[in-house]
C-alpha cells in the first residue's frame, strides 16, 4: 500500500454510507489507512525486478495481494503484513494452501525482525515510510529493503535534489540508497496525488566504517546547525577541522546538507581515527 507525506485520494466507489460524508467504510479505510493499490502489471515487474527476491521476504502492507504473488512466483518466501482484517483476511483465503506465502494480520512496525537474513519489499503507506524505512535500518539481518515511496521521499533520501539529509548520511557507511524506476500515480487505485518511485535501500558487504559510535556523533553535529556550516559545528568540537575538509574537498562555507556522504567518510578517518 502506498503513504513521512500524506497525499490526497479519491475512491472509485460509487454506493454512499449516511454520516460519513458520503464515504463508505472501505472509503474510510483507504483514507485513514492510506490505501493506494497498486494495480499495473508493469509497475509491479518493476518492483520486483528491482528487489531481485530470494529467500525470506517481509512485505509491509500486503493490501489486495498483487505484489505478494508476484514476489512469491519470483521464488521467494513471502510473509505479508497487512493492518486490515479484512484484506487480510481476503489475502489469507486465497493464499491458502501455498507454502511460499503467509498472511500476518497486524502492523508491521510492530513486529519482530528475523534472525536470519531476510529483505524487504512492499508498496508501502506514504504515512509511516519514515517508521518502516527506520525499522529496516534497525535491523541487523536486514540484506536490502526495495519499497516503493512517494516519489518526493525517495528523491531527498538519494541525493537526486543534490542535498542529502540526515537519515542516509547517517546510515551511508551501512547502507546504499538508489533512486529507481518512478511509478506514476495512475498504477494505483484509488489515484494518489503524486507518483511513486522505487528506493532501493541495500546492506554494504563491509561496513565503510568501523566505529559506528563516533561517526554517527559527528555527523549529528554537523547536522546540528552551528553557524551555518558543517565548518561552524565541527569546530566546536574537533581540532584540524580545516584540514579534514580540504582533504574531503569540502569548501569552508558548504551547508551540510551539500556534504556528500563519502566525504562524510573522509572527515571521520580524519577527525575521529
Amino acid at each position: 500500500m502506498a503513504q513521512n507525506f500524506a497525499h490526497g485520494n479519491y475512491s472509485h466507489t460509487q454506493k454512499q454510507a449516511r454520516n460519513s460524508g458520503g464515504r463508505t467504510p472501505r472509503d474510510m479505510a483507504r483514507r485513514t489507512l492510506s490505501q493506494n493499490f497498486l494495480v499495473d502489471r508493469h509497475a509491479v515487474d518493476l518492483v520486483v525486478k528491482a528487489a531481485a527476491p530470494e529467500g525470506l521476504v517481509l512485505e509491509p502492507g500486503s493490501g489486495t495481494g498483487v505484489l505478494t504473488s508476484a514476489l512469491a512466483a519470483a521464488g521467494a518466501q513471502v510473509v505479508g503484513y497487512e493492518i486490515d482484517p479484512r484484506l487480510a483476511g481476503r489475502l489469507a483465503a486465497r493464499s491458502h494452501g501455498d507454502s511460499r506465502i503467509e498472511v500476518v494480520r497486524g502492523d508491521f512496525t510492530n513486529a519482530r525482525a528475523p534472525r536470519e537474513p531476510f529483505a524487504v519489499v512492499g508498496n508501502i503507506p506514504y504515512s509511516i515510510t519514515s517508521r518502516i524505512v527506520d525499522w529496516c535500518l534497525r535491523a541487523p539481518a536486514l540484506t536490502s529493503a526495495t519499497l516503493l515511496t512517494q516519489r518526493e521521499y525517495a528523491r531527498k533520501r538519494t541525493g537526486d535534489y543534490g542535498r542529502w539529509s540526515l537519515v542516509t548520511v547517517e546510515s551511508w557507511p551501512w547502507f546504499s540508497w538508489r533512486l529507481g524506476d518512478t511509478i506514476g500515480r495512475e498504477s494505483f487505485r484509488p489515484v494518489p496525488a503524486v507518483d511513486s518511485a522505487i528506493l532501493r535501500i541495500q546492506r554494504r558487504p563491509e561496513p565503510l566504517v568501523h566505529g559506528g559510535h563516533s561517526y554517527r556523533e559527528l555527523v549529528e553535529l554537523g547536522f546540528g546547525g552551528v553557524g551555518g556550516s558543517v565548518r561552524a559545528s565541527l569546530k566546536t568540537r574537533y581540532e584540524g577541522v580545516d584540514a579534514a575538509l580540504a582533504a574531503a574537498g569540502v569548501a569552508r562555507d558548504t551547508v551540510v546538507g551539500y556534504v556528500h556522504p563519502d566525504q562524510w567518510i573522509t572527515l571521520w578517518e580524519r577527525l575521529c581515527r
